[in-house]
C-alpha cells in the first residue's frame, strides 16, 4: 500500500469518525428500546397530527365555509372520489404529472452537472471563487417571477424555458453544499498530502471529495425538491407544448374544479417527497456504512 493510499484510508477513517456523529436519516428503533415505546414515540404523532389536520379540514369545509363557498376546500373524501377514483380525471392529473417529472429531472441533471463542475473549479482556485460567488447569490436572489419575461424572450415557452427555469432554482444549493463540503476537509490531512506531494487530483478524488459527501447529499436532496417547484412553476407561467401539472392547475383554478385542483396539488407534493426519498434513499446506499456506525443517541 503507497503513502497515499494509507492517506486516503485514513481520511476516509476521520470522515466516517464525522458521519458517526450525524443522526440517522431514516428514524429508526436504537437498540434497547422495545417496539411499543419505539411505535409510541415514532409513528404516532405523525399518526395523531394527521388525524388531527383532517378534523381541522373537515370542520373548515363544513363549519367555516357556506355550501356556496365550499369549492375553496372540498372535503377530504370529496377530493378522493373526484380526483382519484375518477379515472377521467386521474388520468389527466398523472399524464401531467409525467410531463412536469421529465422537465425536473432533465434540470436536476443539468444542475447537477453544473453545481458540480463550477464548485470544484471555485474550490481549486480562491480566486474563481470570489469572482463567481457574489454572482451565483445575486442569481439566487432574484424572483424567478422577474426572470420569466427574460427567459420567455430567449428560449420561449416550451420545455426549454421550463428546464431553464428548474436549474435557475435547483442550482445553487449544489453548488454551495458541494463548495462547503470540498473545504471542509481536515487540514491536517491536506498537510500531510501535500508532504507527500499529492497532486490537486488525487487530493480532489483522495481527500476533499469523500469529505464532501454528506454536504453534496443534503445539496441533492435540497435541489431535488426545488426542481419539482421550478417544473410546476415554469409550467405554469409558460404553457405551451406538453402540458404539465403547472398548466393542469392553473385550468382547475380556472374551472373552480376544487377537488381536482387539491389532487393535482398532492399529487405534486407526493412527487416532492418521492424525489426527495430517492435522494435519501441513494445516500444512504453511498454512506450507509458511515451512518451504521452511529450508537445511541436516540431522542
Amino acid at each position: 500500500m503507497t503513502d497515499l493510499d494509507q492517506l486516503s484510508s485514513t481520511a476516509a477513517a476521520d470522515v466516517a469518525a464525522e458521519l458517526s456523529q450525524l443522526p440517522p436519516d431514516a428514524p429508526r428503533a436504537a437498540p434497547g428500546i422495545s417496539r411499543p415505546r419505539w411505535f409510541a414515540t415514532t409513528v404516532l404523532p405523525p399518526m395523531v397530527l394527521g388525524a388531527v389536520l383532517l378534523g381541522v379540514w373537515y370542520f373548515i369545509s363544513y363549519g367555516v365555509l357556506t355550501p356556496r363557498k365550499r369549492f375553496l376546500l372540498e372535503p377530504p373524501h370529496r377530493v378522493l372520489t373526484e380526483g382519484f377514483f375518477d379515472w377521467d380525471s386521474f388520468s389527466e392529473i398523472l399524464q401531467a404529472l409525467w410531463s412536469s417529472t421529465k422537465v425536473a429531472m432533465i434540470g436536476l441533471v443539468l444542475s447537477i452537472i453544473i453545481g458540480f463542475a463550477l464548485a470544484i473549479v471555485m474550490s481549486q482556485a480562491k480566486v474563481v471563487e470570489r469572482a463567481l460567488f457574489p454572482f451565483m447569490v445575486t442569481l439566487q436572489a432574484i424572483p424567478i417571477l422577474a426572470l420569466v419575461p427574460l427567459i420567455q424572450f430567449w428560449w420561449g415557452t416550451g420545455q426549454t424555458a421550463r428546464v431553464m427555469v428548474c436549474i435557475i432554482i435547483a442550482v445553487f444549493p449544489i453548488l454551495v453544499n458541494t463548495l462547503f463540503g470540498l473545504s471542509s476537509a481536515d487540514k491536517g490531512m491536506h498537510d500531510l498530502f501535500t508532504l507527500h506531494n499529492a497532486g490537486r487530483a488525487t487530493r480532489l478524488r483522495k481527500l476533499m471529495f469523500p469529505s464532501a459527501l454528506p454536504a453534496v447529499f443534503a445539496g441533492l436532496r435540497i435541489s431535488a425538491g426545488l426542481s419539482v417547484i421550478g417544473a410546476i412553476v415554469g409550467d405554469f407561467f409558460f404553457g405551451k407544448g406538453d402540458k404539465g401539472i403547472g398548466q393542469l392547475l392553473r385550468k382547475f383554478a380556472n374551472d373552480l374544479s376544487g377537488e381536482q385542483l387539491l389532487a393535482s396539488v398532492i399529487m405534486s407534493s407526493l412527487l416532492g417527497i418521492s424525489v426527495f426519498l430517492i435522494f435519501g434513499w441513494l445516500q444512504n446506499r453511498v454512506i450507509g456504512k458511515w451512518y451504521d456506525s452511529a450508537g445511541g443517541g436516540g431522542r
